[in-house]
C-alpha cells in the first residue's frame, strides 16, 4: 500500500492500493488527486458532504461505482480524456453539481450515474457511447439540454424521469429500444422525436408528461406498452403509424386535451382503459383490422360523438364506452350493437351490412 499526499492535507487523506484510489479521509474542500493514481475505487469519495472541488489526474482510467455519490457541496468536476469506464452511481446524489463533461472513450452511462444530480442543468453525451443504463439521469430536475448521439442504442428505464426542466428530446435514428418510464414525468417536455429505428418502448415511457402537445409513434414500434402516453393532459394530436400490432391498457388514459384518433388496421387489439378518460376525444376512427377492444377502453370519453367500429371487430370488454354521454352515432357490426344499449344513440348502424341489397 502507498499513501497519496497532498499539498494541505495529511498523508492519511488518501490510501491508494496498486494505483487505485480506494479511500478519501480528509476534511473536503477543493481536492486534488495525486498523479499517477489509475482508478478511483468503488465509494472512495462517497458521502463526502464537505467536498467543493475535485482534480482528476490525466493518469485515471476509470472511476468506480458510488465514487463521488452524495457529495452534495460538489459544484464542478473536470474528468480527464484517458477515462474509459465510469461505474453505477458514481456521481449520484451530487445535488450541487452544475455541470459534467463525459469523456469521448465512455461506452456506456451506466445505473444511476448521475441520478438526483439536482441542479445539473446540461449534458453532452460523447458520440461513442451505445447505451443510457437505468435511472442514468433520473431526477435531474434543472437539466434542460440533452445530447444524445446516434451511437445510442438504447435508453433504460427511468433514464430521464422526472426531468422536470427539460423542454425538448431529438432520439436519433439507431435508437431501437427506450424503457419502462424513461421520460416520465418530464412536466416540461413539449417535442420529442422517435425515429423509425424505435422497435419497443416500454411501459409508462411518457407518462404525465403535463406539456407534450404531439407525437407521432412510427410503425416500427411494435406495440404500445402500458400507459406509454398516459396522463399526458396537454396531447392534442397523436398519429399511431400502421405497424403497430397492441395498443396495451391506459397507454393514453387521461390524456384530456386529445380531440380525435384513428387507429390503424394493423393494430389487432386496444387494451382495458386504453383511452379512458379522454375527456376531449370527440371521433374515434378504428380501421378494419381491429380484432378486441378492451375493458373500459373508451370509458368517460364525455365529448365522444362518434365511433366507427369494423366488422372485423369480434369481441368489445364490458364498460367499454361507459360514461360516453354525448355518443349518438355509431357505426357497428350488428352482432355487437347491445354494447351501447345504455349510450343515447340517435344513429346506428352496421359495419357488417352489405348496403348492396337496398338497390334489389
Amino acid at each position: 500500500m502507498t499513501i497519496g499526499k497532498i499539498s494541505g492535507s495529511k498523508d492519511s487523506d488518501f490510501v491508494i492500493e496498486n494505483g487505485v484510489l480506494t479511500k478519501y479521509t480528509g476534511s473536503g474542500g477543493d481536492v486534488v488527486i495525486p498523479e499517477g493514481v489509475t482508478a478511483i475505487g468503488k465509494e472512495a469519495f462517497y458521502h463526502c458532504e464537505s467536498l467543493t472541488g475535485i482534480v482528476i489526474p490525466g493518469s485515471v482510467t476509470s472511476i468506480g461505482s458510488g465514487a463521488f455519490s452524495m457529495c452534495s457541496s460538489l459544484t464542478g468536476i473536470v474528468i480527464p480524456d484517458g477515462v474509459t469506464s465510469i461505474g453505477e452511481s458514481a456521481f449520484s446524489s451530487c445535488k450541487s453539481l452544475t455541470s459534467i463533461n463525459i469523456p469521448d472513450r465512455v461506452t456506456c452511462i451506466d445505473r444511476c450515474t448521475f441520478a438526483w444530480c439536482e441542479n445539473l442543468t446540461s449534458v453532452a453525451i460523447p458520440k461513442g457511447v451505445k447505451s443510457i443504463g437505468n435511472n442514468a439521469f433520473a431526477r435531474c430536475e434543472s437539466l434542460t439540454d440533452v445530447s444524445i448521439p446516434k451511437s445510442v442504442k438504447s435508453i433504460g428505464n427511468n433514464a430521464f424521469a422526472r426531468c422536470e426542466s427539460l423542454t425538448s428530446i431529438n432520439i436519433p435514428d439507431g435508437v431501437t429500444s427506450i424503457g419502462d418510464s424513461a421520460f416520465s414525468l418530464c412536466s416540461s417536455l413539449k417535442s420529442v422525436t422517435i425515429p423509425g429505428s424505435v422497435t419497443r418502448m416500454g411501459g409508462g415511457a411518457f407518462r404525465r408528461c403535463l406539456s407534450l402537445k404531439s407525437i407521432t409513434i412510427p410503425g416500427s414500434v411494435t406495440s404500445l406498452a402500458y400507459g406509454a402516453f398516459g396522463e399526458c393532459e396537454s396531447l392534442t394530436s397523436i398519429t399511431i403509424s400502421d405497424g403497430i400490432g397492441y395498443i396495451d391498457g391506459e397507454a393514453f388514459s387521461g390524456c384530456k386535451s386529445l380531440t380525435d384518433v384513428t387507429i390503424p388496421g394493423s393494430v389487432t387489439r386496444i387494451g382495458v382503459d386504453a383511452f379512458k378518460n379522454c375527456e376531449s376525444l370527440t371521433s374515434i376512427t378504428i380501421l378494419d383490422g381491429v380484432e378486441s377492444i378492451g375493458f373500459g377502453a373508451f370509458e368517460q370519453c364525455e365529448s365522444l360523438t362518434r365511433v366507427t367500429i369494423p366488422k372485423s371487430v369480434v369481441s368489445i370488454g364490458d364498460y367499454a364506452f361507459s360514461g360516453c354521454g354525448g355518443l349518438t352515432s355509431v357505426t357497428v357490426p350488428k352482432r355487437l350493437e347491445l354494447v351501447f344499449k345504455d349510450c343515447r344513440i340517435e344513429k346506428i348502424e352496421y359495419s357488417d351490412y352489405d348496403t348492396s341489397r337496398d338497390f334489389f
